[in-house]
C-alpha cells in the first residue's frame, strides 16, 4: 500500500559478500598492524574476534558485524537493534517548505530514525528519458539530513513514455525496458550517495496487480531487481538494498493477487534473494492487534510462526539471517462502512481512533518479539484528505488528520518507541 501523488502524475551479491565500508577497511588495516605488534589475545580484544564485516544501513544498527559463532548464539537478541520509521508514500515531495519542516520535526518527536519515501521515476522523468527533475526530492533529502534522519527511498512508478505498452498510462505499470529503469536508479544512487542516502527499496508490492499492473510475475520482477541492483552498486558498492515490499494477501486469482509467502518462494527460486540485503513486508492486522495469535495465523504470525512463514522460506533457500523490514503497517481510521472499536469486531472496514492508538502501542513490542525483524515503519504520517472528501481507505492511515491535528495514535506510537528504547533492548 502506498499513498499516490497529490499532484501530476558487476557487483550483485548480498552485503556480506561485498566490499566493506571505508570505516571497516580502516579497522582492517589497523588490525593488520596490531597482529604484527601484539599478541593474538590483544588483537582479539581490540577487534571482538576479528570477524568479517557485513554491510549494514548507515547507522550500523541493523545486522551489526559479528563472527558467525557469535551471530548464532545471539540470534535471539537481534531485536536490540530494532529501528523505527514512518512510511510517507509520495507525499513529502509535494509539501510546502513549512509542511515539510513540520513533518521532520514530528518524526524527531516520535523517535523514529527512518523515513520511507517514494522516489518516483514518474516524478523525476515525467516526459522524456533526457529530462531529470530532481529538485523536489532534493528538498526532502536536505530536510531529513538537517534533522539527522535516514531516508529509505522506494524506487518505483513508471512515466507514460517508459511503461509496458499494455498499461503505459498508469504509473504502476512495470517498465517496458528494465535497463531504462535501472539507469534511472543508477543516476539516483549517484546523486544521493554523497548526500547520505544508501538504502533503497526496489518497487512496492509487486505481488499484487494494483502495483504491478500486468499481473504479478516473479520472473519479471527478478529481472527488474537484478538490473537495478547491479546499476545501483556500480556507483555505490555499499548500498543496502531491500526487496520490494510484499503486500500481505492471500492468493486470489480473480484479483491477480499472489500471496506474500508464495511470491517470496518464487523469487527465491529465481535468485532474487542474492540481489538484496533484506526483504520488505507489509503486515496489516487490523482490527486485531499485531501481537494477537490465532489458530489459522495472522499476517504478523506469517513472519516466523506459520509453517510456510517468510523466515522459514528464507532458511529453506539459504538465507536464514536475512532481516525482515516491516516497511508498512498500521490501521485506517476512516472510510466508508462501520468502524471497529475492538479486536473482535466483525464486518468492519476501518478502526476508531482509540483502537488505532492501541494498535500503534502494540506494534512496537510485537515487532520487537520477532528476532528476524530489523525495522518497523508505521504507514502513514498524515491523512491524505479530509474526512468525507475521499472513500479511499488508503487515505486515512495517518498518525495525524489532514489538517495536522494529531490522532491518539501519534502519542501512543511515540510512547511505545520511547519505552522500547528505555528498556535497553
Amino acid at each position: 500500500m502506498s499513498q499516490q501523488p497529490v499532484s501530476r502524475s558487476s557487483l550483485s551479491g548480498r552485503s556480506s559478500r561485498r566490499q566493506p565500508t571505508l570505516q571497516s577497511r580502516l579497522v582492517s588495516v589497523l588490525v593488520s598492524v596490531l597482529v604484527v605488534a601484539a599478541s593474538a589475545a590483544g588483537v582479539v580484544a581490540l577487534t571482538g574476534g576479528g570477524s568479517a564485516t557485513s554491510r549494514t544501513p548507515d547507522d550500523g544498527g541493523i545486522g551489526a558485524s559479528q563472527s558467525s559463532a557469535t551471530a548464532q548464539s545471539e540470534n535471539h537478541d537481534r531485536t536490540r537493534n530494532l529501528q523505527f520509521g514512518l512510511s510517507y508514500g509520495d507525499t513529502l515531495t509535494w509539501m510546502t517548505d513549512a509542511q515539510l519542516n513540520k513533518a521532520m520535526q514530528d518524526a524527531k518527536e516520535l523517535g523514529v530514525h527512518w523515513l520511507r519515501v517514494d522516489l518516483s521515476w514518474r516524478n523525476i522523468q515525467p516526459d522524456s528519458p533526457t529530462q531529470y527533475l530532481w529538485e523536489r526530492f532534493d528538498r526532502v533529502v536536505a530536510a531529513a539530513r538537517a534533522q539527522h534522519l535516514e531516508i529509505l527511498a522506494t524506487l518505483s512508478y513508471t512515466p507514460r513514455w517508459a511503461g509496458d505498452p499494455s498499461c503505459a498510462r498508469s504509473q504502476t505499470c512495470p517498465p517496458a525496458n528494465n535497463a531504462r529503469f535501472a539507469e534511472f536508479a543508477r543516476h539516483a544512487a549517484e546523486r544521493y550517495a554523497s548526500q547520505g542516502v544508501h538504502t533503497w527499496e526496489i518497487w512496492n508490492e509487486p505481488n499484487i496487480q494494483k502495483f504491478w499492473l500486468t499481473g504479478p510475475s516473479t520472473e519479471r520482477y527478478t529481472a527488474l531487481l537484478t538490473a537495478t541492483s547491479k546499476a545501483i552498486r556500480s556507483v555505490d558498492p555499499d548500498a543496502y538494498l531491500l526487496l520490494g515490499g510484499l503486500a500481505a494477501v492471500d492468493t486470489i486469482p480473480s484479483k491477480q493477487y499472489v500471496s506474500h509467502k508464495t511470491f517470496l518462494a518464487g523469487l527465491a527460486r529465481e535468485g532474487a534473494l542474492k540481489q538484496v540485503d533484506a526483504i520488505s513486508y507489509h503486515p496489516y492486522t487490523y482490527p486485531l492487534l499485531p501481537s494477537t495469535e490465532t489458530a489459522t495465523g495472522t499476517r504478523f504470525q506469517d513472519i516466523d510462526r506459520t509453517p510456510d512463514s517468510l523466515v522459514s522460506t528464507l532458511k529453506r533457500y539459504g538465507e536464514p539471517d536475512m532481516p525482515v523490514w516491516l516497511t508498512e503497517t498500521g490501521a485506517p481510521t476512516w472510510s466508508g462502512g462501520r468502524a471497529a472499536d475492538s479486536t473482535d469486531a466483525q464486518g468492519t472496514s476501518h478502526v476508531t481512533p482509540r483502537l488505532q492508538a492501541e494498535i500503534a502501542t502494540d506494534t512496537v513490542p510485537a515487532a520487537a518479539a520477532k528476532p528476524s525483524v530489523g525495522a518497523v515503519f508505521w504507514f502513514g504520517y498524515r491523512d491524505g484528505s479530509a474526512e468525507g472528501a475521499s472513500t479511499r481507505k488508503s487515505q486515512f492511515y495517518g498518525l495525524t488528520y489532514y489538517d495536522g491535528t494529531r490522532k491518539p495514535a501519534f502519542e501512543a506510537f511515540r510512547k511505545a518507541i520511547s519505552a522500547y528504547k528505555a528498556s535497553g533492548k
